[in-house]
């Protein structure tokens, strides 16, 4: 599943692309497990609207819409609307060209004023697409990791009975960081995933809130962790995979002190770690 590095590599190549172009039209396939809204609406909302701008919140991409100045809106399109993006365990939002071949799993195609098209696909129907319109627009369910403060970030683990790794992946506490980005943060600042949140000292959390955004920081920088079959607005990989200390390195020495890598699983997911480094 792509994660904040992804996802926010993602929304920078689409702001690049489409930010000021007009949606003219949306298709929708047949398929009801990517629709979060209904399909009336979510074309309700998109058509005739303007890309203001492109962004990540969380997992998610939040494409800004305004009115174009041409067209009259409807009155129950008053206030901010929003296209949510969530691209699940195998989506792309690619910008094509029409006369390009539709891929297979292609459930959404908006066409664009400048001749091109956004095309949502996703082979595993895990991804999700819906459309908000409110005052305040689409805030993700938790607190954005890049910007939270040490304070906040301490608080988030108080009194957590949770294993840390656990804690980090539980999206209503940080959103954004999954798997790999976990793995990579807690090896970084020398923790067990396995220890329990809320016994971390204040040393450890503040070693943890540093390595997490600096882990992401990275990985934004190259691109992401093509790990599976992700790839970027453009179709590129990325390259932070080349940069794991511990993800997915199962039996490989330690890039620090030579130790055999171990995995174990947490909460249903495989979770790497350094039985030397990590305490």
């Amino acid at each position: 599943m792509p994660e904040l590095p992804e996802v926010e590599t993602i929304a920078r190549g689409l702001d690049e692309r489409v930010r000021g172009d007009l949606i003219e039209s949306v298709w929708l396939g047949s398929h009801p497990e990517p629709l979060k809204s209904p399909a009336r609406e979510i074309s309700s909302v998109l058509s005739g609207s303007r890309i203001r701008k492109v962004r990540r919140v969380g997992k998610h991409i939040v494409f800004d819409l305004e009115g174009d100045d041409r067209r009259k809106r409807k009155p129950s399109l008053n206030g901010q609307r929003q296209w949510i993006v969530h691209l699940g365990m195998s989506g792309r939002m690619l910008v094509t060209v029409p006369n390009e071949p539709i891929a297979k799993h292609t459930h959404a195609v908006a066409s664009l004023a400048s001749g091109r098209e956004l095309r949502f696909v996703d082979p595993r129907r895990f991804g999700r697409l819906s459309v908000v319109v409110t005052e305040d627009g689409f805030s993700g369910p938790g607190t954005e990791p890049l910007t939270i403060m040490l304070e906040e970030f301490t608080k988030l683990f108080r009194g957590r009975k949770t294993p840390i790794k656990a804690a980090l992946l539980n999206q209503k506490l940080l959103h954004g960081v999954g798997n790999i980005y976990a793995d990579e943060s807690l090896f970084r600042a020398g923790i067990r995933p396995r220890r329990q949140a809320g016994r971390l000292t204040a040393l450890e959390l503040k070693r943890l809130h540093r390595s997490v955004r600096e882990v992401l920081q990275e990985a934004i920088k190259l691109g992401g962790s093509s790990v599976s079959d992700y790839v970027d607005s453009e179709g590129r990989k990325g390259f932070f995979q080349l940069q794991h200390r511990v993800y997915l390195r199962t039996g490989e020495p330690c890039l620090v002190c030579d130790t055999p890598i171990k995995r174990i699983v947490i909460g249903g997911r495989g979770t790497h770690y350094c039985p030397k480094c990590q305490r």
